[in-house]
């Protein structure tokens, strides 16, 4: 999983690639309106920084589409484990996977805010667009286990706990963690997503919109700037901690993977 996440770093050169190439676009088109250059993106930025509904509206969204994320995670952990083993568990939940992967984002919103208000709103479609890729991947995971290892524990009488931490963790964790890492980046966008169509109030999705109701070019390439570093920072985040996690519960033997 480390090497996993060293394949993944993003490169200076290319980042500096993207920049001349924003810059150039921004000269050839010679229009705040449609495309502002990234050194008034970035001052834009720092004014912002100075200010206190800035810090408040990163943590209002952070919290809740952290929490969507989290709780996505609980739940798919949870339900995939229940399914593996009771398949009544497994029938009832493959329409309801579908239909989460299958319905756009847009319509889940809409639904959400008819049946409550959009302050929370973030946090139920993170937790909705995430939970079937960690419910896939994680009973996949438990389902590639081999049996021949699970036969030979059952012969030996060895304890269910080290059988969990020894036999499974080490088979489910890359699953987990490849599915942690492409729902962290869903989270982002869906929750953004759901702020700017809801707009709760003092969230950087209600800044996105008021930005661009405003048609203030600086202020929504600042604000979109902000979601795409936070959510780099959130994924690396989760990522270390659970490679750190595997390692430990697994002594070791996940960390290797």
């Amino acid at each position: 999983m480390k090497n996993r996440t060293e394949k993944r770093e993003l490169r200076l050169w290319a980042v500096s690639f993207w920049l001349v190439v924003w810059q150039l676009a921004s000269m050839w088109l010679d229009s705040e309106l449609l495309l502002v250059s990234p050194a008034k993106v970035l001052v834009r930025l720092a004014q912002m920084t100075g200010t206190v509904i800035f810090w408040k509206s990163i943590c209002f969204t952070l919290s809740r589409i952290a929490l969507g994320f989290f709780f996505a995670v609980l739940a798919g952990c949870a339900l995939a484990g229940l399914s593996s083993r009771f398949r009544r568990i497994y029938e009832l939940a493959a329409p309801l996977m579908l239909a989460v992967k299958s319905i756009p984002v847009a319509s889940f919103i809409i639904l959400a805010l008819i049946w409550f208000s959009s302050k929370n709103l973030s946090v139920f479609i993170s937790f909705l667009m995430v939970l079937p890729i960690i419910y896939t991947n994680v009973l996949g995971g438990i389902q590639s286990v081999d049996r021949q290892l699970l036969e030979m524990a059952q012969v030996f009488r060895i304890p269910r706990l080290r059988v969990a931490r020894y036999i499974y963790l080490p088979q489910i964790m890359p699953c987990f963690y490849s599915a942690c890492s492409v729902s962290l980046g869903l989270s982002w966008k869906a929750g953004a997503a759901a702020e700017v169509i809801g707009m709760p109030r003092g969230s950087v999705g209600e800044r996105l919109q008021q930005a661009k109701v405003y048609l203030d070019t600086p202020d929504l390439f600042a604000w979109t700037l902000v979601i795409v570093a936070l959510s780099l920072g959130f994924e690396k985040l989760v990522l270390a901690l659970i490679v750190k996690c595997a390692a430990r519960l697994s002594g070791g033997v996940a960390g290797r993977v």
